[in-house]
């Protein structure tokens, strides 16, 4: 999949928020990898805020994609 098409960036977005969101409950690599909150690696910090406040729209999101990229695209 293309990440410089809509659909591409749609789902490398999900990727990043699906996985920070698991680190942030694995405390070693909550420690490591989310301790800064701002600059360019607060990214990484805000999108695991956006998968644990909002999981459920985040999975239901993650499985509509999932359906369009398998049998859609």
């Amino acid at each position: 999949m293309n990440v410089y098409s809509f659909d591409g960036l749609l789902v490398f977005a999900l990727l990043v928020i699906c996985t920070c969101a698991y680190m942030k409950r694995v405390p070693k690599l909550k420690q490591w990898f989310l301790s800064e909150k701002k600059g360019a690696l607060g990214v990484f910090y805000k999108a695991a805020v956006i998968g644990t406040r909002l999981h459920v729209p985040v999975a239901a999101t993650c499985v509509i994609m999932a359906f369009y990229v398998m049998f859609l695209k």
